[in-house]
């Protein structure tokens, strides 16, 4: 099934390991098949990753990003979700890392990457950094 990507002017995203930015109008973009796409608001750079949930998903949007590198990432992402985890005692929260890890074992990184979200969502709201 085709992805299909609507994108602001300027917008930009990554297209299997390449940056790409739209022209100065809005376009739609029409994948046929798989392909890692990650537009610029999911893309989180090294130096962004500062608390234990964005040190989660860092590792996991790079594997998503770099398919074939992904053993150079995983030690990194389990040893900190089992710190994660180590501290959560909501059960829905660790129900995601659990989750996230069987996405992980699966190579199904973009449902991991989505529900890594979650984490940092959670986070935010725990430490008052709602926006």
């Amino acid at each position: 099934m085709p992805l299909k990507l609507s994108l602001k002017p300027g917008e930009k995203f990554v297209l299997n390991g390449a940056v790409v930015q739209n022209g100065d109008r809005r376009g739609v973009l029409v994948l046929q098949n798989k392909a890692s796409v990650l537009r610029e608001k999911d893309i989180m750079q090294p130096d962004e990753a500062t608390t234990p949930a964005r040190r989660i998903y860092f590792p996991v949007m790079m594997m998503y990003l770099d398919e074939a590198g992904a053993e150079r990432q995983y030690e990194e992402f389990a040893t900190r979700l089992t710190e994660f985890m180590g501290v959560v005692r909501n059960p829905d929260v660790l129900g995601d890392c659990i989750a996230i890890s069987k996405h992980v074992m699966a190579r199904e990184y973009y449902k991991a990457l989505m529900l890594s979200r979650k984490l940092i969502e959670y986070e935010d709201q725990r430490l008052g950094h709602v926006s």
